[in-house]
This record gives structure tokens, C-alpha cells and sequence, in this order.
């Protein structure tokens, strides 16, 4: 069996920056136990793979796994899946357009192609699901599981939270930049309190200090075997939904723009986006650049 892949770095207008992604272009003869060898073997944060839809009003059905497990949902796979797809100009024999819809185990993804000219650049997605609130978590548990103190967690806006738009994660405001990057995993603390079916990760923030952008975050999924992500699309979906929740203001389009990854050496922004109506959190979304690196072939004995 020959399977095609192309991967590319997604959340980035440079290569070997961003997020890089693995997408696999004809899985359809395989099981989901070789899916996730195979994203095993790529080892990268995400591997996607691009099925024939169910239903042919949608593009196709797109399943995404981290090393270790498949999951509903997540931002950059989306993004750089469709980037791939526009580039092509069709996958099974159809057409792809400006707008593609994605089949996925959280819902339909709906994700626009975004251009210079004629050259695809990136895209836009709208997360699946309706942003929700959850539980708060107690700070010295979510400053454990960091490397942190229970005093570099400001509280002022919110108390650590868990919070979704298609896949939970925890969110935790922190008080500087300097404590941002101290932070750093426990695996074994997150795997007595936070653990996979609770939030795929713990996602840290803190105003940024460069005036060109609005937050620098980091996210930690050890449990999923990405001990950090150098940008996460399905947490930061979310973080935009709780920023536009915690706005005063019943109704408003808020804009931000979220740095990532740059403690790890792979620099990523993203743009968020939510709209708030009659102070009900009612769309999020989120958007990026990307960057194409590798085309190949795997030549798998199955």
C-alpha cells in the first residue's frame, strides 16, 4: 500500500516555524489502529486524514490524531489540511473551492481559503461547536501541573477554567510574560488532574508586551505526547470565546491576536475571532498563514 502526504508548517508565513502538520491524502483503506501508527510515527502534534465524505455536499471527512490518540476537533490540522486541499484543486475527483466543509468527529468544519492574488496563503475556520464554559479548576492544582506558583495565576478577569469550542482545554491567565515562560509540564501531576477525557491540555496566557500583538500563550498536552504545541487552533478558538464571555459588553465582534510557540523556538500567530450577541458567545473563529515543506510517499506493507 502507497499512501501520499504532504506536511507543512501551519500558524506561520516561514518555514520551520508555526506548527507543522502531516496530511495524508488516500487513507481510506485503512483501520483506525494504522491511522494511529502512523501518526505515531510522524510523531508531530497532529496527523490528518483525508477520507470521502459521507455526505457529497462536504468535501471530506477529515480524522485527526495526536502520537497517541484521536481527538474530535483541533484548529491547525484544519488549517493546513484545507491549505493542502486548495493547493491541489481536488481531492477524489471533486473540485475544492473557497469554502470547504470538514466531516469530523465534533461536528462540521467550516473553513475558507484565504489568497494573495492566486496563491493560497492560509485560511479561516469556524469552530463546530458553540464555545461553553466549564468548570473552574482550584489555581494551585492548574500551578502544579506547570512548574508553577499558585501566585504567578492572576485571577483578576477569571480563576483557572476549563472552556471549549469543539475540544476542552484549561485556560489560566498568567501575571507576566516572565512567568509565562518559566512555565513548564508535570506529567505526572497532569495525569492525576487533568487527565485526557477531562481537557485535552492546559493552555497559559498573558498580555503580550509587543505592541503588534494582544496575548502570548503556551500549551501543554504531555498526556496526548505533545509536551508543548507551538500553536493550537482549538484552544485558542476557545480562549477567544472566554476573552468575548468576560467582556462587559452584550454584544460585540472581538478581534485578538495570539502569539505561540515562541518559548519553543517555532513562532506562530494566530487571529481570533468571536461574536457576542445579547452576551451569548455565538461564533468563534480562527485564521493563519501557512507553508508548505514536504511531499512524499509511505510504503507501508498492509
Amino acid at each position: 500500500m502507497k499512501l501520499r502526504f504532504v506536511t507543512v508548517d501551519v500558524f506561520t508565513n516561514r518555514r520551520f516555524g508555526g506548527n507543522p502538520l502531516a496530511v495524508v491524502l488516500n487513507p481510506k483503506d485503512l483501520e483506525t489502529t494504522q491511522m494511529q501508527q502512523i501518526a505515531s510515527e510522524f510523531n508531530l502534534s497532529e496527523t490528518t486524514f483525508v477520507l470521502p465524505p459521507r455526505d457529497l455536499q462536504h468535501t471530506a471527512e477529515v480524522r485527526i490524531f495526536t502520537p497517541r490518540a484521536e481527538i474530535p476537533f483541533a484548529g491547525h490540522p484544519n488549517i493546513g489540511t484545507a491549505f493542502v486541499l486548495a493547493r491541489l484543486g481536488e481531492i477524489y475527483g471533486r473540485a475544492v473551492g473557497d469554502t470547504l466543509s470538514f466531516e469530523e468527529q465534533a461536528g462540521l468544519v467550516t473553513v475558507e481559503i484565504q489568497r494573495e492574488g492566486d496563491a493560497v496563503t492560509g485560511a479561516r475556520l469556524t469552530a463546530p461547536q458553540d464555545f461553553t464554559r466549564g468548570p473552574e479548576l482550584p489555581a494551585h492544582v492548574v500551578a502544579a501541573c506547570c512548574s508553577l506558583n499558585s501566585e504567578d495565576i492572576s485571577s483578576g478577569h477569571h480563576a483557572p477554567c476549563i472552556a471549549s469550542a469543539g475540544l476542552p482545554f484549561v485556560f489560566a491567565e498568567l501575571t507576566s510574560r516572565t512567568r509565562l515562560a518559566a512555565a513548564s509540564p508535570q506529567t505526572h501531576v497532569m495525569a492525576d488532574h487533568v487527565p485526557m477525557d477531562l481537557a485535552g491540555g492546559i493552555y497559559l496566557y498573558t498580555p503580550a508586551e509587543e505592541s503588534e500583538i494582544d496575548y502570548q500563550a503556551r500549551m501543554f498536552a504531555p498526556l496526548h505526547g505533545i509536551t508543548e504545541d507551538p500553536a493550537t487552533g482549538s484552544a485558542n478558538v476557545a480562549a477567544i470565546g472566554l476573552l468575548a464571555a468576560l467582556h462587559p459588553e452584550s454584544d460585540i465582534r472581538l478581534t485578538k491576536t495570539i502569539s505561540q510557540g515562541v518559548d519553543m523556538g517555532r513562532p506562530s500567530l494566530l487571529v481570533t475571532e468571536a461574536e457576542k450577541r445579547d452576551r451569548r458567545v455565538v461564533a468563534t473563529h480562527i485564521s493563519g498563514s501557512c507553508v508548505s515543506m514536504t511531499e512524499g510517499t509511505l510504503n507501508l506493507g498492509w
